[in-house]
């Protein structure tokens, strides 16, 4: 695994997952049609398979995120994946996608997309106080918005492309706005 420089991470954190075939022709060769495509896949010779993993001090691999939907907040890479599913422990919660929006400090802020279950309503601050316990300080969001859906493609993935274009609007709650604080000490 490796950060977006190409060296290689330390066991525990987060990076990009590799891979270089032993055996020739066992792995994609590229995108058909795309060789601009297949020349960043191919870094240094290695397959860049856009999946951030974290591996373990047995050596074992976890899947965390898609690297285009991790995000970086305080220092801290954030998997949005992750928080999500603690997002969706929430009982009033259906379904959520969290999405990295500009900071003006630097780096990102956390937005988290909520569809709320059927006959239910959320709070937001009481969403915010349900995750503060469950998550490093630095992972929960400083946004909440509800929706009616998520949007997605025809194979039902959602499409964080477009909730990351849409960034904040009118509808988006802030927590810091709310005077809503989360310290790194609980």
């Amino acid at each position: 695994m490796v950060d977006e420089h190409d060296r290689e991470v330390p066991g525990g954190q987060i990076g990009e997952l590799v891979v270089r075939p032993a055996l020739p022709w066992t792995v994609t060769d590229g995108y058909h049609g795309l060789p601009d495509k297949t020349v960043e896949a191919w870094r240094n010779l290695w397959l860049h398979t856009g999946d951030a993993f974290r591996r373990d001090e047995t050596g074992r691999f976890y899947f965390c995120d898609r690297i285009k939907d991790a995000l970086r907040r305080r220092g801290e890479n954030v998997s949005s994946f992750e928080v999500e599913r603690v997002i969706n422990e929430h009982p009033a919660v259906q379904d959520s996608a969290v999405v990295a929006v500009p900071s003006e400090l630097s780096e990102d802020e956390i937005k988290a997309v909520i569809v709320v279950r059927g006959g239910t309503t959320l709070d937001p601050e009481e969403l915010i106080r349900f995750l503060m316990p469950r998550l490093p300080y630095f992972m929960v969001p400083r946004y909440v918005e509800a929706v009616d859906e998520l949007p997605t493609t025809p194979t039902q993935k959602v499409r964080k492309h477009l909730l990351r274009e849409a960034g904040i609007t009118p509808r988006t709650w802030d927590r810091e706005a709310a005077g809503v604080t989360v310290s790194r000490h609980g």
